[in-house]
């Protein structure tokens, strides 16, 4: 071994080169630098105090997170460079680019306006040093920039995420509305939909030179466009949102999605009870409890920050450009941390010396993976964009913005919050809300209350439909203002296919309900909504009571009908024949026609064929004859015929004084069937009406003919109200076809006025909304619940019970007919045929005894017996066998006889010196 002695001074040099030797082996033993640097750009905005962007405050909170947090970066100290320039001044975003350059950053982030960070993109292309973005800039797939990469979602993913929203909530018809041109890359997949889905839409652009959107708003209001897709940014959405809510545009009617990620930033506060629609996108992903803890964090210090946030948005909230840039920090830091051995030399721009690192650089960055506060960070190799995200679907409702559903460009769209039903407490939605509510003056359904005092509000109004609407507000707990319609009309649809009345007033949103007799149609109810009918009617005829008929000469007629007359005359004359035939046929009615001269052989009856109609006269009128039956067979035929007059006599004089007492009213028309077949009573309808939309579209042939009348006519046919046409009816011979409802409580109250015929048609009045008003089923189940109850039927006999006619006035009094008294007819007839079995029954017991006691065969006496009743040709009959008298000085004696003398006039004594002989 040799020794060797070193000189103080070659010691010394050998110790310094050892000593730097350690230096860089345990630099590089490390696989870092102790300290690496990053550069970034940022606009602000001019004014006397700069405002310090998010994007910044989020770079300097990632940068120190990573310091204090030693597990990503153990032994390397991460610093920064932060440089402002001014908004589109993109020679000075070039400068400060080279200056940070120069300083050996190995990446730059921002600026984020398109010119600015196109200056500083074709630094770092010419320099090879990473240049990351995070707001959205429009780049093509076949994006040439190598070292560039944008953490914002790519804008044809988040353009098939709104197209597939769209188709999920199954709109037709829609409004997108952009802020720069921009806006029109970004819904590419949204504006060509049209041509390959059943979607219309209307693009429209936000103004460019004014933060005034309200002459849009009220266009896109005046257009009934209520579904409306917002593309701009945050900033402007507030704006936009303000001035909704003071246009009358933040309803339940409206659907407004946001295309910008920070919809969840905005102060939605004033918003939450309106009932607005609201859809928005959210790729800040709180629901992992790490990036809540984070989240939470940059809240308290951007709260300690000054100055204070942007109007509009919520204190300390982290917008997505600010999660965005922590996020970007962190995927930089961590491709260096796997990176190999690299040094970052001083770059100047003049010289056009790249990063020699500066490529495999990029590659770890394009190649790294990261659950970041807004999901998992996946670059694409080739263009540098992130085309692999999530998206989380989310939506106002009453307690805020919550996540309904997700998307994402493998799995699609994805809604996991259907609409919750909220046990049966039905008030939840309308309790507290304001409504605007359009009726129509119709009595008894809306009416101006009568009162000494001027009234205001709702206070002026009164009738059924507004008792009905006090049970509704009662019930789901919503306050109102009733609006009377300003046309004063119903609704219908005129040629043009334009409605008015109350149906347009729904159809424009100008109101949220229509209470009033409002008729459930087919064509309203492809235009509005309709709860269920809390009224039924039906179409019948108005008409005024004829005057009384005139009494001529006759009118004392008038109490029965003409068929009741036939029928008395023809019982009379059947009767009179019956008492004529059963008179000469029963043998007690024939007596001797000279009792004193019993020679005589001839008897007498009295019921000739002139007295038989002499007798039912006189009972007719009730005064009687000389003619008095004595057989049991005639006096069943007097008594019958006696009772019979006295009730036809007794009815008739009883109608007679009704008839003087009211007058009968004969309507020339009793049907619609009527009313077409003739041309002299005039008939119309309310023009505009449901009335005469169903005449119009009515198939029948019997309405069709009506409805060419009264369009033929229309001048004078059709009446714009009904109480313009009521009065039309008590003026002239005109009749209105109207809602039987109405009729009933008219007829009521006007005795001049009456129902004519049944219902036409069957419907009901139902309680109108806007299409897709959330408010229907609310209302139909309260109606419901008010039917249910009875209250319903009690607001209807509250309306309608009164009348101011009288029952005498009311009732009508018509003449008597056959079904009055048709059962003494039948009274009669059986009186007639018991009469005759009780003639025939007298006729064959004194034949038998004639035959006994003249020893004469039944039959033979029998064909004498009638042979001799029914010769017409006299009153008188011979007896069969002449008698023999005796007379003497004081005696007649009476040798022969027969029985064919009258009951009891055997012997008659005919003064002195005369009286029977009796062998």
């Amino acid at each position: 071994m040799r020794n060797t002695w070193l000189s103080p001074r070659s010691a010394l040099l050998e110790y310094c080169t050892s000593l730097v030797l350690s230096l860089f082996w345990i630099r590089y033993s490390c696989g870092m630098p102790h300290v690496i640097r990053i550069g970034g750009i940022f606009e602000q905005t001019e004014g006397p105090v700069p405002i310090v962007s998010a994007e910044e405050q989020a770079f300097k909170f990632a940068v120190n997170n990573i310091n204090r947090n030693r597990t990503l970066l153990p032994n390397t100290t991460l610093t920064y460079d932060i440089q402002r320039i001014n908004i589109y001044d993109s020679f000075e975003a070039s400068r400060k680019a080279c200056d940070q350059l120069s300083l050996g950053v190995v990446a730059i982030f921002g600026p984020s306006h398109s010119s600015s960070s196109n200056a500083v993109q074709s630094i770092c292309n010419a320099l090879e040093v990473p240049h990351i973005q995070v707001r959205w800039k429009h780049h093509p797939m076949d994006n040439r920039d190598t070292f560039y990469g944008n953490l914002y979602p790519d804008y044809s993913s988040l353009s098939y995420a709104i197209l597939d929203l769209v188709q999920f909530l199954k709109w037709k018809t829609a409004t997108v509305v952009y802020d720069d041109s921009t806006g029109l890359i970004r819904l590419q997949e949204l504006i060509m939909a049209p041509s390959r889905y059943n979607i219309r839409l209307k693009i429209r652009q936000l103004p460019l030179d004014s933060e005034d959107t309200r002459p849009l708003l009220k266009e896109m209001k005046r257009g009934r466009e209520f579904r409306i897709i917002f593309d701009c940014s945050h900033t402007m959405a507030a704006q936009i949102l303000k001035q909704a809510l003071a246009m009358g545009m933040m309803t339940e009617y409206y659907h407004y999605i946001f295309t910008t990620l920070d919809l969840f930033a905005l102060d939605l506060e004033p918003y939450r009870y309106c009932g607005v629609n609201m859809t928005g996108f959210r790729i800040l992903n709180v629901d992992n409890p790490q990036v809540a803890a984070i989240v939470e964090k940059w809240a308290m210090e951007r709260l300690q920050a000054t100055p204070k946030p942007e109007s509009g948005l919520l204190d300390g909230v982290m917008t997505t450009d600010a999660a965005l840039t922590y996020d970007a920090v962190h995927i930089v830091s961590v491709s260096y941390q796997h990176a190999p051995q690299m040094t970052v030399n001083s770059l100047q721009c003049h010289r056009h010396k790249p990063w020699r690192f500066g490529g495999r650089f990029m590659s770890f960055i394009k190649e790294s993976h990261w659950d970041g506060l807004t999901g998992r960070l996946v670059f694409n190799r080739t263009s540098g964009l992130r085309t692999d995200f999530d998206l989380d679907i989310i939506s106002l409702k009453e307690d805020g913005l919550e996540k309904v559903g997700k998307w994402s460009p493998s799995q699609g769209l994805n809604i996991t919050d259907l609409p919750k039903r909220r046990g049966v407490n039905i008030t939840d939605s309308l309790s507290n809300r304001s409504l605007i509510i359009t009726t129509i003056l119709e009595e008894p359904y809306v009416m101006f209350k009568k009162s000494d005092k001027a009234l205001s509000g709702n206070e002026r109004f009164e009738g059924f439909c507004m008792d009905l609407l006090k049970e509704l507000a009662n019930i789901l707990g919503f306050s109102y203002e009733v609006r009377l319609v300003p046309d004063g009309k119903y609704g219908s649809q005129d040629e043009k296919g334009q409605w008015n009345g109350m149906v347009r007033e729904l159809m424009e949103h100008k109101a949220d309900l229509a209470v009033a007799p409002l008729t459930i149609s087919y064509l309203r109810e492809k235009v509005i909504d309709f709860s269920k009918p809390f009224l039924s009617t039906g179409i019948s005829i108005l008409y005024r009571k004829p005057n009384s008929t005139n009494n001529g000469f006759f009118s004392f007629l008038n109490p029965m009908t003409p068929d009741i007359w036939v029928y008395i005359l023809l019982a009379y004359l059947g009767v009179s024949c019956v008492l004529f035939v059963i008179a000469r046929f029963s043998p007690y009615e024939w007596y001797d026609a000279h009792p004193c001269n019993p020679g005589s052989d001839v008897v007498e009856n009295n019921f000739t064929l002139l007295n038989s109609f002499w007798f039912g006269v006189g009972s007719l009128m009730q005064q009687g004859s000389e003619l008095m039956p004595k057989a049991l067979s005639t006096r069943i035929i007097g008594g019958i015929w006696w009772f019979f007059t006295l009730i036809i006599i007794s009815s008739y004089t009883a109608n007679l004084a009704a008839f003087l007492t009211v007058e009968r009213m004969e309507s020339p028309v009793e049907s619609a069937d009527d009313l077409a077949k003739q041309t002299r009573i005039e008939y119309g309808v309310v023009k505009d009406g449901a009335t005469m939309t169903f005449f119009k579209k009515s198939k029948v042939s019997t309405f069709e003919k009506m409805w060419a009348f009264m369009s033929s006519k229309q001048n004078t046919a059709l009446v714009k109200s009904n109480e313009e046409g009521i009065q039309r009816v008590l003026r002239s011979d005109y009749a209105l076809l109207m809602e039987s409802t109405t009729i009933d409580y008219v007829t009521r109250r006007n005795c001049n006025l009456t129902r004519v015929g049944g219902s036409i048609d069957s419907k009901g009045y139902g309680i109108g909304t806007p299409m897709g008003s959330p408010y229907r089923d609310k209302v139909t189940i309260a109606i419901l619940s008010v039917l249910e109850d009875g209250r319903l039927h009690m607001l209807k006999e509250k309306w309608w019970g009164g009348t101011g006619c009288s029952e005498e006035e009311r009732r009508e009094s018509g003449p008597m007919g056959i079904q009055n008294l048709g059962g003494i007819f039948i009274v009669l007839a059986a009186g007639l045929v018991l009469s005759v079995f009780v003639a025939i029954g007298e006729f064959i017991y004194k034949l038998r005894k004639t035959a006994e006691r003249e020893q004469r065969s039944f039959c033979s006496a029998m064909a004498d017996e009638i042979r001799l009743s029914f010769t017409c040709e006299r009153r008188v009959k011979h007896r069969s066998q002449p008698a023999v008298l005796v007379k003497t000085d004081a005696v007649i004696n009476m040798h022969t006889f027969n029985d064919r003398r009258l009951p009891g006039k055997d012997s008659l004594a005919c003064g002195s010196g005369m009286a029977p002989v009796f062998p």
